[in-house]
């Protein structure tokens, strides 16, 4: 029997392991071909996440303002003889200074000569006080989106995102930039 085996069947086993040493260059195409596919339809999901991701980011950034302006103006505001305001944007020479509400929010620095220098990457911020010491507006622009807060409702039509009273929307480059 054994003899038989060699002479018949011996000869067929041995191609057979000799030919399932590895994958053949269908077998791979097919794989890679699946793997593409795969990659394919989970590539626009990914990036739908990784776009709210910066959308929350340019939020948080915002509600950190928010939060420190009207502390600060809160406690401007208790210092007021009258206690009243003038509507006001904050700038570095406005009580308070739109330089503390920055270093107060963590969101920049500033020197001695009141300069402020943004962090994470964040370029600008407004902030309008109502005459009854209220955060009125608050705009930050940070990684090419702009978040505007607005006390009563979002001002900004057709917002990329939008989440209560925050609204983000995609910041135009500048002219001459070639971004």
């Amino acid at each position: 029997m054994s003899a038989q085996r060699q002479t018949t069947g011996g000869k067929q086993d041995v191609q057979k392991t000799e030919r399932q040493k590895g994958l053949h260059l269908v077998e791979l195409i097919v794989v890679l071909v699946i793997l593409a596919i795969l990659a394919a339809l989970l590539i626009p999901a990914l990036t739908g996440y990784i776009d709210k991701a910066n959308y929350e980011k340019v939020i948080a950034s915002t509600r950190q303002v928010v939060m420190a302006a009207q502390t600060d103006t809160s406690e401007a505001y208790a210092n007021i003889e009258g206690g009243k305001f003038t509507v006001l944007t904050l700038s570095k020479d406005s009580t308070p200074k739109l330089g503390d509400v920055v270093k107060l929010a963590e969101v920049g620095t500033v020197d001695d000569k009141g300069t402020i220098t943004y962090k994470n990457g964040i370029t600008d911020v407004t902030v309008t006080i109502t005459d009854n010491g209220h955060v009125s507006k608050v705009t930050v622009t940070q990684n090419g989106f702009k978040c505007t807060y607005d006390e009563n409702t979002s001002t900004v039509t057709n917002p990329l995102y939008k989440s209560g009273n925050y609204a983000v929307e995609k910041v135009a480059a500048a002219a001459g930039t070639g971004k």
